[in-house]
């Protein structure tokens, strides 16, 4: 019955980019100018999503300067992202208002599985830098210590790991419950409860206690520097710039992903259908993440810009320029 109901309110979603042909679902000859300009724009956010990642990708593995237990982390982040960019991007521009909302087959839980693991894997690596950025700003005698390379390759097998077990359960989970009607327990549970708690609420709450206790530390560090220096400016700036550099990453990130967490955990519990194009945006909205990763982790530091003007310039096929000094 739930299906039925959204199989009737679909036509008047995907008239836009598609129509119906003996119950299934072909572009459109025809497509509207709004479904134009939005093939247009969500082409446009792939393309920005890989080749910002990329960028990211070259410089880390190129320029021996960053090949650190740090930029080891922003380079996992950035394959994840870029995988997103290429692989999940163009399937959920080509299905998002198609027939994989409501008639789930084969290539579309490939689909789902691609989604999951790798926004999963993003999600897991942002946490990771976020506990090598709590050992750099609280623990800065230990750092060396408590996070090498050996630690920060264990981080990103781990996340990666993680990501695909949650990626493939949803696949075996929707194999296994081909037969129920309208919503099994154990579907629910999977892809509605543990799912997300795994890919986004414990990762967020690791988060958000880790940069507050950064946040804290880095407070106390100001004032004892202004006090040192008998500043009266009132708000130094390093004070300034943690709390900027720590709103901003928050505040992305949560502003992305838990409008579209928040729905799919109580998606169960709404006495009717949730509107396509809602679950869309918000699905859309989360995948933006991705692009906005290198600007937020990789565009802030200086040494980045530079490699980046490096690699677009052309200066990067010179002799010994992987040796060079990044300011």
């Amino acid at each position: 019955m739930v299906k039925e109901k959204a199989a009737n309110f679909t036509y008047s979603v995907t008239d836009l980019c598609y129509e119906i042909d003996h119950f299934s679902y072909k572009l459109t000859s025809s497509p509207s100018v709004i479904c134009v300009i939005l093939y247009f724009f969500l082409a446009l956010l792939s393309v920005i999503t890989v080749c910002g990642n990329l960028l990211v990708i070259i410089s880390v593995a190129y320029f021996k300067q960053l090949h650190t237990p740090t930029h080891s982390l922003i380079l996992s982040l950035a394959v994840a992202d870029l995988l997103v960019g290429i692989l999940v991007f163009p399937l959920s521009m080509a299905f998002s208002l198609s027939s994989c909302l409501f008639y789930e087959g084969l290539f579309c839980k490939v689909r789902d599985s691609f989604d999951i693991t790798l926004s999963t894997c993003s999600i897991m690596n942002l946490c990771c830098i976020s506990v090598d950025r709590y050992f750099a700003v609280c623990q800065p005698l230990m750092y060396k210590t408590k996070i090498n390379q050996r630690v920060v390759v264990v981080m990103i097998v781990m996340s990666w790991g993680v990501s695909a077990l949650v990626g493939m359960g949803v696949i075996i989970v929707g194999f296994n419950n081909t037969g129920c009607e309208d919503s099994c327990l154990i579907n629910v549970l999977i892809g509605n409860i543990t799912g997300p708690v795994l890919s986004f609420y414990f990762p967020v709450i690791i988060m958000l206690c880790i940069y507050l206790k950064i946040f804290l530390v880095a407070q106390r560090q100001a004032r004892n520097i202004q006090i040192r220096a008998k500043c009266v400016d009132g708000v130094s700036k390093i004070e300034r710039k943690s709390t900027k550099t720590l709103a901003t990453v928050l505040g992305v990130f949560l502003c992305c992903w838990t409008p579209f967490f928040l729905c799919i955990t109580f998606l169960p519990f709404f006495s009717s259908p949730v509107p396509v194009p809602v679950i869309e945006t918000l699905s859309w909205l989360a995948l933006s993440n991705s692009t906005l990763n290198p600007f937020i982790y990789a565009f802030y530091y200086r040494w980045f810009r530079s490699a980046f003007k490096i690699i677009i310039s052309g200066k990067i096929f010179q002799k010994n320029v992987s040796n060079l000094k990044l300011t």
